[in-house]
This record gives structure tokens, sequence and C-alpha cells, in this order.
């Protein structure tokens, strides 16, 4: 095990080489947005047991349950489920649905969606907040270092490989009661199937947020003539002779399925929020980190701006 830490630790360095872009980005737009914000209170610890865990590098050694460790060689902290259940646990869609990018110099949904997530994360960690990965297994952490290790995980999951890719949802897992849950996708997935996502966390007492992040052209299809439509994710591929015979049927099947994700979002008392490219990331940040100050049982679903 020994013999092989100067190679992790130089895969780490590689990865962590082409995250600072993004990581300035990501905090230059948290830095616009708390401007004039008050931050979220700190919790207090809390009483009830939930689990134990490994302790981890900055974890503080009051929170060391030395009985626990005692048994096995490693050592392990006591977590409560009030601190928990204050954390923030992040997830974005990673899907190559996500990469798409209409012309006129939007970026694509996927940098738009990490770049969301980290300055989330950053404004969050500047309220004092602990912060995860949803589907990384490694705890909430607070700080810096929680916003380094955040980049630094959504870097692993970028794969060239379709086959490979991460799913257009996120798997379900096992959250203390009253955590907070933001996911960030462009919910392109059947209804069906997004509800059962929802419904899995929303049946333990999660309670979540919706950002939907769409390109224009998907919301208003603006191609005219015939234009050939290819599945990223493999649904095949469609040619179309004049796209403007279909604009208008398009338009009122996007409308019917954003009107079920609202309603999705109703039922399970989460926040929507629909934001597009084309627009600045504070709009789409500002509304969000606002929802996430509020407590969680004054919270009644909410559709916010584009």
């Amino acid at each position: 095990m020994t013999a092989r830490q100067p190679d992790i630790h130089h895969q780490a360095e590689q990865l962590a080489a082409g995250l600072p872009p993004l990581l300035v980005a990501a905090e230059r737009v948290a830095a616009t947005v708390s401007q004039g914000v008050h931050g979220r209170r700190r919790v207090g610890q809390g009483e009830t047991f939930w689990q134990f865990r490994r302790y981890q590098p900055g974890d503080s050694t009051q929170s060391i349950d030395w009985r626990q460790s005692a048994k096995s060689q490693p050592l392990y902290v006591r977590e409560t489920e009030w601190e928990a259940a204050q954390s923030v646990w992040l997830w974005r869609d990673a899907s190559p649905s996500m990469r798409y990018r209409s012309a006129g110099g939007h970026p694509a949904k996927i940098y738009r969606a990490n770049l969301l997530l980290l300055a989330l994360a950053s404004l969050l960690a500047r309220g004092g907040e602990h912060v995860a990965l949803l589907g990384s297994r490694l705890p909430p952490a607070a700080g810096r270092a929680a916003l380094t290790r955040l980049a630094a995980l959504i870097g692993e999951t970028a794969k060239d490989d379709p086959d490979e890719a991460p799913a257009s949802l996120p798997d379900y897992q096992f959250l203390p009661c009253h955590a907070r849950l933001v996911l960030i996708g462009d919910f392109l997935s059947p209804l069906p199937e997004i509800g059962s996502t929802i419904g899995a966390f929303t049946d333990i007492g999660v309670g979540g947020h919706l950002l939907q992040v769409l390109d224009p052209a998907e919301e208003i299809l603006p191609f005219s003539g015939r234009v050939r439509f290819v599945g990223p994710e493999k649904e095949g591929e469609v040619l179309v002779g004049r796209v403007e015979t279909t604009r208008q049927d398009y338009r009122a099947e996007m409308a019917a399925h954003q009107r079920g994700l609202h309603a999705l979002a109703r039922q399970a008392r989460w926040t929507l929020t629909v934001h597009r490219t084309d627009r600045s990331a504070e709009t789409a940040l500002l509304p969000l980190f606002l929802t996430l100050s509020q407590p969680f049982d004054t919270l009644s679903s909410q559709t916010m701006g584009r």
C-alpha cells in the first residue's frame, strides 16, 4: 500500500491540473451572487447517532470515537443525524446528452452544470455548510478542501466511452432524514423515471431541488430545412425534411414535459429551477441558494425564473 502512494499522488496532481480554470470561474460566479446575500447559519452538534465512518484528513480529533476505533486499526468518527441532515448533497448529470450545445457560442450543458455545482458548493462552504457529491460515498466536508475535492470528483466522472458514461439520473443512496439534495441536469428522461428517482428520496424524508439546464435550441427548435437528428445516448437518428413543419408540435411536447416535471416537483414538495445556457449562471444560482437558505419544513414546491 505504501509503495503505491507516490503513483496515486501523481495521478491526483495530473487530474487537478485541468481543474483550476473551472474552479476559478465557479468561485467568481459565487462571489458575484454572495454580494448582499446573508450566509446560512452554521448548524450545531446533534445528539442522535447516525453512523460511524473512517477518519478523514481535516476531521477534528475531537470527533474521533475512541471506543469504536479500538475495535480495529482504522480511526472512526462518530456522526450524528443532525449534522448529517444539515449537509447538502449535490449531483449533476454527466451523461452524453449533457455535452450538447447549439451554435451561438453558448457553453455545453455539462460545463454549465459543473460550473453551477461548484459555485453552489462555494457559496455553501462560505456559510460554513458541509457538502458532498451524491454517489461518491465520501462524507460531507466543509471549507476550501471540500470544494477542491468536489472539483476532482466531477472531473473523474468525465468519460469518452458512451458504454461507460454515467446515467441520466442518480442511483438511490441512503441519506439521513431531512437532508438537502440538489440535482442538476437536463431531465429529459421519461417522466415516470424521474418520478421514481424523486420518490426514492422523498420516501425517506429528503428535501430536494431540481435545476434543469437546457440549451436554448432544445426549447425553441430554431433549425430550418433538412436536418438529421442523432441521439447522443444511442436513441438512433431521424432525418426531417422540413423542420419548420414539426416545430409547433415539438414545442408543445417540450412544454408538456416541463409541465410534468413541475408537477412531480410540486407533488414531492421539491423546488424546480429552469435555466438556459444562453443566460448567465448567476440567474440560476441566486434563487437556488436563497431557497437552500430556507428551513426545510417551510418549503413548498415552486418554479423559479430562468
